[in-house]
């Protein structure tokens, strides 16, 4: 059965004026010029080493991914970045024929300089908006990049193998794979710790344990061995009501579409079997909001909470599968 997304067509108006802000937007932040954010380095340059400064050990096809370039255009980047004395390189521990890419102390140094540089930037402009109006500005800036992420003819195009490394069912190793990336992600975004990460792998082990069934699923996304991205569908064929969760993508994969492949392959199976859908987030994750809202799903319920371990405002979505 296939999912049925909103047409939504904008106005030419409105294309026209955000390409014309998009512009300025690229103009005021200094992309025009041969050098940016208070260092002697290009745009592309800097947005390497803030990139490998954000996640050490970052392999080279991960900061393709990410920076939006083949795999040639990289290595020349991070070559050149080593001739500087930027960046070296360490032998993966898992594969001697990958490495892992670190900043040197002179990158560090430099990162520390093109942060304050950044911050500055942002918090002299934001300091002349309203605090509502920097909500709204933030909200509507992660629907926006989250959208053209979305369909970016900038972006590599998936490997025909994307399909043959979504895995349906368990694996060994997907509990500590996928609870480790519930864990540091939302450590960093939003303050959690043991408690959550061991929710996730309590849960997340007694739910395996229970497959196959015929109302419970869950997809990974492997490569090399690990599962760096996940959905499950925790059913009830009585009820004809199912439970979204576990959906998590691994950093170095966001933007790729990985994440939307594997709703669409999980919002099938839903499709076929129940009559209701629901999942549980918070306040706050506006690019994962936005991306439910592209698949049906609508903001039933919300009240402060402590489900996760830590007082955040719980939000229940709910989709409703329409027949006829």
């Amino acid at each position: 059965m296939a999912i049925s997304l909103p047409d939504l067509q904008p106005s030419n108006d409105a294309i026209l004026k955000l390409r014309e802000q998009s512009r300025k937007l690229v103009r005021e932040l200094g992309f025009m010029r041969p050098s940016i954010a208070d260092s002697d380095l290009a745009p592309s340059a800097v947005h390497a080493i803030i990139e490998i400064g954000h996640c050490p050990g970052i392999q080279a096809r991960d900061l393709a991914k990410i920076l939006r370039l083949d795999k040639s255009n990289t290595s020349r980047q991070v070559a050149r970045l080593e001739s500087q004395g930027l960046v070296f390189r360490e032998i993966a521990s898992s594969d001697a024929r990958s490495s892992n890419l670190f900043l040197t102390e002179t990158a560090r140094k430099l990162l520390k300089r093109i942060d304050i540089f950044a911050t500055n930037q942002v918090s002299n402009a934001l300091s002349r908006l309203a605090s509502d109006d920097q909500k709204s500005l933030i909200r509507c800036m992660s629907l926006y990049a989250d959208a053209l992420a979305e369909h970016n003819p900038n972006e590599q195009q998936a490997s025909p193998a994307t399909d043959d490394r979504i895995h349906q069912g368990y694996i060994e190793g997907c509990i500590g794979d996928i609870a480790s990336l519930h864990a540091r992600y939302y450590a960093k975004s939003s303050g959690f710790g043991v408690f959550f990460e061991n929710k996730v792998a309590t849960e997340l082990a007694d739910f395996v344990q229970r497959l196959p069934a015929s109302d419970k699923e869950i997809w990974l996304y492997v490569e090399d061995e690990r599962s760096l991205a996940s959905v499950a569908v925790d059913g009830d064929a009585t009820t004809k009501v199912a439970h979204l969760r576990w959906f998590i993508v691994d950093e170095s994969l966001r933007g790729t579409g990985i994440g939307r492949r594997l709703l669409t392959t999980a919002m099938k199976y839903i499709d076929e079997r129940f009559d209701e859908t629901f999942l549980w987030t918070f306040g706050g994750l506006d690019a994962a909001r936005h991306l439910y809202e592209s698949f049906g799903f609508g903001l039933a319920e919300e009240a402060a909470g402590k489900q996760w371990g830590s007082t955040v405002i719980e939000q229940r979505f709910v989709r409703k599968l329409h027949h006829g």
